[in-house]
């Protein structure tokens, strides 16, 4: 956060301004039309000289954004999209819940957005501040595992909450941010989108978006935790076959093959149902989202093997119990899953 300006010193140099961001992130929102905005142009727009702009293309790139280029014409996104703008995520904030969010900010590049919340003062009980970012140096899923997402091509967002007590069903979260997830995207028109547990969300059998949950709590008081939300929104083909050949099968909602929302109404409806989620989930705990999870269920009565911290189990998928462990039926009988990876099997 950006440190408290004093009588004696200037204030700082907002995020937001123009000349308080880099330059790479400039050109970026410049081309966020979708259109070629040629060198000369570009430079002239944001005060620099050609070179800059050339170089700041060359970050741009380096951070896996696809940009073509044409003698004559400048350059453009190969996947146009506005900036994250914290006002206009804001805005688009549902009434009802805009009050408990204490804060939205965006920035650049960061390591991880969920790292950085983790290393603030707990929010106030019933609110939650909103940190997004256009690049992770180390986005992070379950298990350690990297997040990759070149800027505009996904909505990398943490959301930090802290509950007066800790819940009963504290462990089912991550169950609970699925179904939040998946009702925004229903109403930004998304379909066809299912769950698979503990934290994924799918179009067919690809990845479309994972969830992270870390807790910060205390032995007597109340229990802060950090929800992160990875969702791919324009990955592109060359990062679609990356990720495919390091083994994870990925989709994004440029695939989905309905209008893509801009990235601030997803980003406005995934804060909006999840703070919509959070206040039920602590007066109800997990049992008003069950149903939307077994209707959404995209395991149920499939053959699996779930690797969890008591071994390796193979057998059919039977959805998720009261307390959201996943139910799998064994020839040695039911057995239940509170934490795990999944695989399914031929």
């Amino acid at each position: 956060m950006l440190p408290t300006a004093t009588a004696r010193a200037p204030h700082p140099p907002r995020p937001d301004r123009k000349d308080a961001a880099p330059l790479a992130s400039q050109v970026f929102a410049a081309l966020g039309d979708g259109a070629f905005h040629s060198g000369e142009q570009l430079a002239k727009a944001l005060g620099v000289s050609r070179s800059a702009v050339w170089k700041a293309v060359g970050a741009l790139r380096a951070l896996g954004v696809t940009l073509q280029a044409v003698r004559n014409r400048g350059y453009r996104l190969a996947h146009p999209g506005e900036p994250l703008d914290p006002a206009k995520i804001r805005e688009g904030v549902a009434r009802e819940v805009r009050d408990h969010v204490a804060s939205v900010e965006s920035l650049w590049t960061i390591s991880s957005t969920n790292t950085a919340l983790l290393g603030r003062p707990n929010p106030s009980s019933g609110t939650s501040e909103i940190l997004l970012a256009e690049y992770q140096s180390a986005g992070r899923g379950r298990r350690g595992r990297a997040w990759l997402a070149p800027p505009g091509g996904a909505i990398c967002l943490s959301l930090s909450w802290t509950f007066g007590e800790v819940p009963k069903d504290l462990s089912a979260l991550g169950l609970v941010v699925g179904v939040c997830a998946l009702r925004a995207l229903r109403g930004l028109g998304v379909e066809g989108v299912r769950l698979k547990w503990p934290n994924d969300l799918l179009i067919g059998e690809r990845k479309l978006a994972g969830v992270l949950i870390e807790l910060r709590a205390e032995s007597a008081g109340p229990a802060c935790v950090v929800i992160g939300i990875g969702l791919n929104v324009a990955l592109g083909a060359a990062l679609i076959r990356q990720l495919a050949e390091a083994g994870t099968a990925a989709t994004d909602l440029a695939s989905a093959g309905t209008a893509t929302p801009s990235r601030n109404a997803v980003a406005a409806g995934l804060i909006s149902a999840c703070v919509a989620g959070l206040l039920q989930f602590e007066r109800q705990g997990l049992k008003p989202f069950i149903e939307e999870w077994h209707a959404a269920d995209a395991l149920r009565g499939r053959p699996v093997m779930v690797s969890g911290a008591d071994g390796t189990a193979r057998g059919l998928a039977r959805g998720i119990d009261v307390r959201g462990a996943l139910v799998v039926e064994t020839p040695q009988g039911l057995k239940r899953f509170i934490s795990g990876d999944v695989t399914v099997r031929a």
